[in-house]
């Protein structure tokens, strides 16, 4: 690792300084992270500005300073409302690709070494100025030779390097943080680099993309309302995708809809209807359905672009997503409880006294709320945000879906003002449901388990012998956390010495009757040695009395 800091110094420093100026100059000193800084930088570090910014928009300002791996990864943080607080995910939605195009030399280069033939060769027409520019790749419109018209995505030259660079010293600063910080360690720093990480490497293969597409495309074969666009498999690899070129009205455009003619109510059903097909039925689903990425193209049929971020539902994850909207209609705090607990990764520390108030809170905010009201995206990104309180870890495609679900419902609002989500999820939520109640499903389910049981039972003998093992070389250790625990023992302490004390003076008292009775019956003097001993005896018995009686009256408990 100290191999690979050397080797990048200079972006270890960019980013230590972009931190400093935005205010995050404490975190750089508490990581240790000061010494990638000269002195004139360590002097600036001393100094604290305040400009009135929030934590979050301090945070969205420090990625976008930083470039494109950055606000990738702003922009995949920005779905995990189970991960970070509400006012950080507001500002990571604000992240946009604000870079400028490169050039078309560089693009010519590209797609010939990547396609093996001249840009002649493989289209008719190159535009040389691109549609659009992102932070990863940006899209030229082109016609094949075959006259069909393009899109082709291109991938900025050497930004895998750079996403790797950027990755492998994020990896490193996380690992750093969690070391040194409580908090880190809290919010699992490293795990959390670690799965945006592995979704941002994903955007960089465009042939993932590709497949997306043709898999949403197979959902929507028999539709016409629906219209994903063809890729063109011989003119795309990891670094080039070329893609049927669509022209529509962007779904945010509202004004050219109704001026083109437009029936906004049936453009608001078909495209409610699309996305819960994806999610309810498919199971696999567009991830990032915001308006520039649904077109309207004429005889209200809807079009998808850009399948770099999907989601992905599989069996289980959608019995339990089910369950979990079941309970929510029902108002079902165990049932929503019980779905959280089965979805989530739960710490073990977790305060189920607590997660119950938070939901009964939430199930006052939907009750006696008529179902035309309740916003199902709301109400579901409303219970990862009780999971984060609660550092319970949501699948990543469930809270993809939760996201998904609001920019859904908001486009669809603006569509058509009187229109109801949840009348169209309804007949979604039923069919979900016999699915369920399928004998052949539950059949598979039951199988499931006996076959897990089954694994255990054989299993059974070989981790009974490790653990008679494990007893015989005395490695077994037990581990017991009792609340309060330590005050009970306090307690059980004083018990017994107070008890010991009564025994011992019971004792002094018999022996001291004894020797009056015996000094009685023989005639004898009390003097001992020539010591008054039952005059001293009575005396340090009368003081142990007095003593034990006091302590009883001072605990409060006579």
């Amino acid at each position: 690792m100290v191999g690979k800091r050397m080797r990048h110094m200079s972006r270890y420093r960019d980013i230590a300084i972009a931190l400093i100026r935005h205010g995050f100059g404490i975190v750089v000193e508490e990581i240790g992270f000061a010494q990638f800084l000269s002195l004139p930088q360590k002097i600036f570090f001393n100094t604290k500005e305040k400009d009135g910014k929030t934590i979050g928009e301090r945070i969205r300002l420090v990625l976008q300073e930083l470039g494109p791996t950055f606000v990738k990864l702003g922009q995949i943080a920005s779905t995990r409302p189970d991960l970070l607080p509400e006012e950080i995910i507001r500002e990571l939605e604000k992240l946009q690709d604000q870079v400028p195009p490169f050039s078309f030399e560089e693009v010519r280069n590209i797609v010939q070494q990547e396609l093996g033939a001249d840009l002649t060769q493989i289209f008719r027409q190159f535009a040389d100025v691109p549609l659009a520019a992102a932070s990863i790749g940006q899209v030229h419109q082109a016609i094949l030779h075959s006259g069909e018209k393009v899109a082709v995505k291109i991938q900025r030259p050497n930004i895998a390097n750079i996403i790797e660079t950027d990755l492998e010293i994020l990896q490193d600063l996380a690992t750093l943080a969690e070391r040194r910080l409580e908090w880190a360690a809290q919010y699992q720093i490293c795990d959390m680099v670690d799965e945006f990480s592995r979704s941002l490497r994903a955007e960089l293969d465009y042939t993932i993309e590709a497949r997306n597409a043709e898999k949403i495309s197979n959902q929507f074969k028999n539709d016409p309302g629906i219209h994903i666009p063809k890729v063109f498999w011989e003119y795309s690899t990891k670094k080039v995708l070329t893609m049927e070129y669509v022209e529509g009205i962007k779904f945010n455009e509202l004004e050219r809809l109704k001026q083109n003619g437009y029936n906004l109510k049936k453009l608001a059903d078909r495209l409610a209807k699309a996305v819960f097909q994806q999610i309810f039925v498919e199971g696999f689903f567009h991830g990032d359905p915001h308006p520039g990425n649904v077109l309207v193209l004429p005889g209200e049929v809807i079009a998808f672009i850009d399948f770099g971020m999907v989601g992905r539902l599989n069996p289980e994850i959608k019995y339990h997503f089910s369950s979990l909207v079941i309970a929510l209609m029902n108002q079902s705090t165990d049932g929503v409880i019980k779905s959280i607990c089965q979805m989530g990764l739960v710490p073990d520390d977790v305060n189920i006294m607590q997660l119950r108030d938070d939901v009964e809170q939430l199930r006052e905010k939907y009750y006696r709320v008529s179902l035309s009201k309740i916003s199902l995206g709301e109400a579901v990104n409303d219970l990862f945000r009780v999971a984060f309180r609660h550092s319970i870890r949501i699948p990543r495609d469930l809270t993809l879906l939760g996201k998904t679900l609001l920019t859904v419902e908001g486009m669809v609002e603006k569509l058509d003002p009187d229109f109801r989500i949840l009348d169209i999820a309804e007949p979604f939520g039923r069919r979900l449901l016999k699915e369920r109640l399928r004998p052949k499903n539950i059949a598979e389910m039951v199988w499931k388990h006996v076959s897990d049981y089954g694994e255990m039972l054989i299993d059974f003998p070989k981790n009974m012998k490790e653990f008679a093992s494990l007893i015989k070389q005395g490695k077994l250790h037990f581990e017991i956390d009792i609340p309060e625990l330590d005050h009970f023992l306090k307690k059980l302490d004083q018990i017994s010495n107070r008890l010991s004390f009564s025994i011992v003076l019971l004792s002094f008292s018999i022996i001291m009757v004894g020797i009056i009775i015996g000094s009685s019956m023989g005639r004898q003097s009390t003097l001992l040695w020539k010591i008054p001993a039952i005059e001293i005896g009575f005396g340090v018995a009368a003081l142990m009395f007095v003593w034990l009686l006091y302590s009883i009256f001072k605990s409060g408990r006579f």
